[in-house]
């Protein structure tokens, strides 16, 4: 009989943007999970991703002998999914899941970049298969754990505007009928016109296609101006020194102006969806996303840079970083006064729950209609299932898999838990 909870193992990736050794979240995760005894701490390189899921890229297995990816086991137990995911998502028949559930630490930002919509993903795909691996689209949630600030969505047109105004450095790099429209335009009352929108992709279009030596000659006099007096710590200027600090010379660092610059506390978040350009700038998430690893680049980064394909696919929709946010709501248990939180993005492929215990010792969670996948950060206790007559020890770093239609309780004074979960 196949058990309806267990533990799985993720894996984790060492990009050139993660914090170094145990000063990162992954890591730290890592090291206390007793499941994986292969992973060896180095502290000299950088832990970015702990990824825990079924894409193909990097699978989760499940401890057995010998040892499986998780969607071979789901596909050989297809009740473990459920009929109605798998009748929603049709790769699910497969084995796979309908979301990929991440934590990162970041310590270098990450690039400027946008995701594809399902449509761009699979011309994508079928053009450039050793580039965008996969034709899914990719919208994603980011859930801070500590600190985190990044950029994110198209700043108000006024906002643009105004820094058009104080950066000669900026307005330098954009061709002055360019300029003139984007201006005429900001004015006017309706930020969402098609006249709005197609200023806003002149402009950004225009920016990062300016002539490289043009971009470092600006960003050498920028930088100059912004070292003195020294920037206060969450300001575009101190930003700007970060950035070219770490990608000196890169015009992406100029999308300081052009991009909402956000800081989360923990347990804020934001959502986005198909289009929307964004880079991570620091801190440690929970990341939830649609099955998908295709990310097109831009700016601050040393991989391949697509910004055609960037430009074409962005939405163009100017709005305040509160677009962004996604306001959490009370997730159904059986308590009447529980911690736990719901994360809801407007897509059906995922919604993440957070739990803290650190008040209370024990919560329900009624079944989903669908499969989850959980993530223990903080503390240890136990998971029980089947009316408590089966019962699984867990503590911080171990990632558990429960199947659909599993009620499940979680005891454990000092316990923090994530879990994402899909439902047809």
């Amino acid at each position: 009989m196949t058990l309806p909870v267990f533990k799985i193992v993720p894996t984790t990736q060492q990009y050139d943007w993660g914090k170094i050794g145990s000063k990162s979240a992954v890591a730290q995760l890592a090291v206390s999970s007793k499941v994986n005894p292969d992973f060896v701490l180095d502290e000299s390189k950088p832990y970015a991703e702990l990824w825990m899921g079924t894409h193909p890229t990097s699978p989760s297995h499940v401890p057995t002998s010998p040892r499986s990816t998780l969607s071979s086991h789901l596909k050989s137990n297809p009740s473990l999914i459920g009929d109605r995911v798998a009748e929603k998502f049709p790769s699910a028949r497969e084995g796979n899941l309908p979301f990929l559930f991440k934590v990162l630490s970041i310590e270098k930002a990450l690039s400027i970049q946008t995701h594809p919509d399902k449509q761009t993903a699979q011309t994508l795909h079928e053009q450039l298969p050793h580039i965008y691996k996969d034709d899914n689209h990719k919208p994603e949630l980011a859930l801070a754990l500590t600190p985190f600030r990044a950029l994110c969505g198209f700043q108000p047109l006024s906002a643009i505007a105004k820094y058009l105004f104080i950066t000669p450095e900026l307005s330098a790099l954009i061709p002055k009928t360019i300029t003139e429209t984007f201006l005429s335009v900001s004015s006017g009352p309706n930020s969402t016109s098609p006249e709005a929108k197609a200023a806003i992709k002149d402009l950004f279009s225009a920016l990062m296609t300016a002539d490289e030596t043009l971009v470092k000659g600006q960003l050498e006099a920028l930088v100059h101006r912004y070292q003195s007096p020294p920037p206060k710590d969450g300001s575009i200027e101190e930003l700007v020194l970060r950035l070219n600090s770490q990608f000196p010379g890169d015009i992406g660092v100029f999308c300081a102006f052009i991009l909402n610059y956000i800081t989360l506390s923990p347990g804020e978040a934001i959502f986005l969806g198909a289009g929307e350009p964004h880079a991570y700038v620091s801190g440690d998430i929970i990341e939830c996303m649609a099955n998908s690893d295709n990310v097109i680049r831009a700016g601050l980064t040393p991989k391949l840079r697509d910004i055609p394909n960037l430009v074409s696919g962005l939405t163009y929709v100017p709005a305040e970083a509160t677009k962004h946010r996604v306001q959490p709501s009370s997730f159904p248990v059986s308590s009447t006064a529980s911690p736990s939180m719901l994360y809801d993005p407007p897509i059906p492929e995922f919604s993440v729950v957070q739990v803290d215990l650190k008040d209370q010792a024990r919560e329900s969670h009624p079944p989903v209609k669908g499969p989850s996948l959980v993530v223990v950060t903080k503390g240890k206790g136990v998971l029980s299932w089947n009316e408590g007559q089966d019962t699984l020890q867990i503590e911080k770093g171990d990632v558990i898999f429960i199947g659909a239609y599993t009620s499940v309780l979680f005891e454990g004074e000092g316990m923090v838990l994530y879990r994402a979960f899909v439902e047809a």
